[in-house]
């Protein structure tokens, strides 16, 4: 063991690692004094040759503590004499001690702090300490317990936590059902996922970007469990630092981590009447290596119906309607896995390395009766009459794996850090319909597809941190994304049923390739001003191109741009608990595949879906205005705010010939559905959160957002706008013997579209928990809607052409039964020092395009 002779190259190593530390300011103050190793009030002054030599190991596992912080006090007196640190073994040598009493003093981040006393005479100059051994913080009896439960909502600088893991009725559910909980987002009944009425989100994962969310996120959602989530970060006004797409901020979902020592773990199962989950965690660490690995599974079992009418106004005698019903039933399955290993390469060097997977397959059995009149208007006189039933049988497959690979470095100068990021990311979607129809109960028709899409991203990424001083820090970085696109969709039809079976539909069917490549460079600059005023700027340049082809044909479609997003954050802390923020940015938002994809979606021949690969980006620019304030043991949040979107991306609506889309010789309209960019969005709206605890074993908290939208299209001649809103709520209540209950509801109000509306609704659950087995176990009782079968939501659309009303059942009650136990020995380790990637990229949403 290599001897160090002064405190600063006996403390260097320690640095950075454990700033924050009252322990460690106390040492800095005292460098000075110790480097001349002066002896202290009350120590001899004798010649300084004593030296004090020794061992920091764990209490529990008797493992070294690396690094910990040792000083040297004099008795009766917390001034320090010496001070150093421990090296990579846990030793540590003082040297040069004056003869004298002493106390030694010796702490570690996530350990209670130990002292012994310590003399050193002339004639035992030389003074070997048995092991000190230091006691994990929050450990008693194998479970971690936390001092200061967090709020189940926190209101942080930058952004809103819903720390999911504290709501007991996420148990046994899913992504979707827990993000429908967070601060400002709402989920519909169909799993798309909005930002105060906004769905140009930026999904996150840890952190990262997933081909998991950029395909379909309403199904992504169901593919998590709510079990493997920590917490959820709202970001309404995202820094330089963050991609510039997004327009309405960023969602990260914080999957659970294990920073603990030993090995330990976790297993869980759910059961309720329309979904079922069982999975577990397992964690090893010792020393600088770490690992951790998930596995779960969850089939599900769903129910609806559906009742359809459409008035078309042909000319000025002549209109049809079409009146549909169906029922359909979907069930499948999903697993969801993951594995992560970081490594301490030095006490200032991380390597992070991961891999998460994904995977889900479900059927859709679904009936449809259609009835179309086609009619003249002045006397009633039937022109066309076309009555029959389709049975769609529709089979989908979707995996995904994200590969992510992490370097971090933190420099001698606190705050100093480097990063290296990597992220490969890959999605692989198959989905088959086939369709029989029946006319009069006899087989007239049959029709097959499939799609086969497949999804990459590679992701590079640089970040540079460097204060200038106390006061000032400066944020750079570097940022590429390459991803790949390819959508492969074949159409067969059997039109006479002749015996010949299907035969391909070459105007439906087609093979589609797309690249896009983004380069990104950023900085970023923050400062204070006295002790109340912080500022932060920036910009980001991005630079996209875009390369598509339809490789059946040969088509191509070739696009460039260049945008520069500023960003401005300011706050004025009027008091400790009372503080006021203002923030500027400008966003943009690429259409992600699921706009793009150009296959046209027939399972309803009446009513037919695309994406549309000729789209363009976004630009929004969004101003808002927040108060935070904390009384006491509550917070409150206040925020106006304002979003103008220009170019914006709506799903539009419009009558075309069926032979236009379907290569057949019907001539009768169809409603065809894709994505423009056609509209300008202006949202204006107000929000406020609160949280409390009424008393120490009752704590409520609550958000509500209203907004007023207006959104229109010249070109189309369309506009609309209304007032909007949602609000939810959650209360826990502790109980004695380990009993506790929660409560969460949610309210919707009605949509406004570009061409219509969409009803509100809402969602409310009540659960109950007992903890036992020294609180290692648990189970979990809860059940959802309890007092509706079913949630009806009703879409309507209207112009000048039509008018559509469509009123879906969904079948949402539900009661669930779910058992946790926690197992192994846990001690709490450092906290290590790692970055991830952040793509706040793709335009998200849903569709029926496939």
């Amino acid at each position: 063991m290599t001897t160090p002779t002064t405190f600063l190259r006996l403390s260097a190593p320690a640095t950075g690692r454990r700033a924050g530390l009252a322990l460690g300011l106390l040492l800095t103050a005292a460098a000075p004094l110790a480097a001349q190793t002066t002896a202290a009030p009350g120590a001899a002054t004798a010649k300084a040759a004593g030296r004090i030599t020794g061992v920091v190991q764990n209490a529990a596992s008797k493992q070294a503590v690396e690094f910990a912080t040792v000083a040297l006090l004099a008795a009766g007196s917390e001034k320090a004499v010496l001070a150093g640190a421990c090296d990579e073994k846990g030793e540590f040598v003082l040297a040069n001690v004056p003869v004298g009493e002493y106390t030694l003093a010796v702490s570690f981040v996530g350990y209670q702090p130990q002292r012994v006393a310590v003399t050193v005479t002339a004639a035992q100059p030389a003074v070997q300490l048995p092991p000190v051994l230091l006691a994990a913080a929050t450990t008693q009896l194998g479970e971690v317990k936390v001092t200061g439960e967090r709020e189940l909502v926190e209101s942080k600088v930058d952004r809103l936590v819903y720390n999911a893991e504290k709501d007991l009725t996420n148990s046994g559910g899913t992504a979707a059902d827990v993000l429908q909980k967070a601060p400002l987002l709402t989920v519909d009944l169909e799993g798309n996922l909005q930002l105060r009425g906004s769905s140009n989100i930026r999904v996150l994962i840890n952190g990262k970007p997933s081909t998991l969310l950029a395909t379909n996120l309403a199904e992504a959602l169901k593919q998590i469990p709510a079990d493997q989530i920590k917490s959820v970060e709202v970001i309404t006004s995202p820094s330089a630092k963050y991609d510039a797409e997004g327009t309405a901020g960023v969602v990260n979902i914080i999957l659970k981590k294990n920073n603990l020592e030993g090995l330990n773990g976790n297993t869980n199962v759910g059961i309720s009447n329309r979904n079922a989950y069982i999975g577990g965690n397992l964690n090893r660490r010792r020393g600088k290596l770490g690992l951790s690995s998930g596995l779960g599974v969850n089939p599900f079992y769903n129910l609806a119906r559906n009742v359809t009418r459409r008035t078309d106004y042909l000319s000025d005698n002549t209109q049809s309607q079409l009146d549909q019903s169906g029922r359909f039933t979907n069930m499948g399955w999903g697993t969801w896995g993951q594995l992560g290993l970081d490594y301490d390469l030095t006490p200032k060097d991380v390597l992070s390395f991961g891999v998460q997977g994904n995977y889900r397959g479900f059927v859709n059995d679904r009936t449809q009766a259609t009835d179309y009149r086609l009619f003249r208007t002045d006397d009633g006189t039937p022109l066309l009459i076309d009555d029959y039933d389709r049975a769609i049988d529709t089979r989908d497959h979707n995996g995904n794996v994200d590969v992510n690979l992490g370097y971090t470095k933190q420099f001698t100068k606190p705050r100093q850090e480097l990063s290296l990021l990597g992220l490969y990311s890959l999605n692989v979607g198959r989905q088959r319909y086939q369709l029989d129809q029946t006319r009069a109960e006899f087989l007239d028709y049959r029709e097959q597809a499939r799609n086969d899409n497949r999804n990459r991203e590679i992701t590079l990424q640089a970040d540079y941190v460097q204060p200038l001083d106390s006061t000032q820090t400066l944020e750079t970085g570097l940022k590429t994304i390459l991803r790949h696109v390819d959508s492969d969709y074949r159409v067969e039809a059997d039109t006479v049923l002749d015996g010949r079976g299907y035969r391909p539909v070459p105007l439906r069917s087609n093979e589609f390739g797309y690249d896009q490549d983004v380069y990104a460079g950023y900085a970023s600059y923050g400062f204070a001003l006295g002790k109340k005023w912080n500022f932060k700027g920036g910009t980001r340049l991005e630079h996209t191109r875009i390369v598509g082809e339809f490789r059946s044909t040969g088509t191509q479609l070739r696009t460039a741009y260049t945008n520069l997003a500023p960003n401005l954050q300011a706050s004025w802390t009027i008091t400790p608990d009372h503080t006021l923020k203002a923030s500027y940015s400008r966003r943009i938002q690429r259409p992600g595949i699921w706009f793009l994809n150009p296959y046209i979606n027939s399972a309803d021949r009446r009513n037919v879906s695309s994406g549309n690969p000729n789209l363009d980006a976004e630009l929004t620019d969004a101003y808002e205005l927040s108060y935070v304030t904390f009384i006491k043991k509550s917070s409150v949040t206040f925020s106006g705010y304002w979003r103008q979107t220009n170019n914006a991306i709506e799903s539009v609506a419009r009558l075309v010939p069926g032979s236009e889309l379907l290569a057949t010789p019907d001539t009768t309209r169809i409603l065809y559905t894709t994505y423009r960019n056609l509209a300008r969005n202006s949202n204006y709206g107000l929000s406020a959160f609160g949280s409390t605890k009424l008393t120490p074993k009752w704590n409520i908290s609550g958000n509500v957002n209203v907004y007023w939208r207006q959104v229109s299209s010249p070109a189309l001649g369309l506009s609309n706008g209304g007032t909007m809103f949602n609000l939810n709520l959650n209360s826990g209540w502790q109980f004695e013997k380990g009993w506790s209950a929660q409560f969460f509801g949610y309210f919707n109000s009605r949509q406004v579209t570009l061409q219509g509306r969409a009803s509100g609704y809402r969602v409310y659950s009540l659960g109950a928990k007992k903890e036992f087995w020294d609180k290692k176990a648990n189970i979990v009782v809860s059940v959802i809607n309890p007092f509706n079968g079913k949630l009806a939501f009703r879409n309507e659309l209207t112009s000048p052409r039509f008018d559509y009303e469509n009123n879906s059942y969904f079948y949402n009650r539900q009661i669930r039964v779910s058992f946790f136990y926690r197992f192994g020995k846990m001690d709490n380790g450092p906290s290590r020092p790692k970055k991830s990637i952040q793509n706040d990229d793709q335009k998200q949403g849903g569709g029926s395009n496939g």
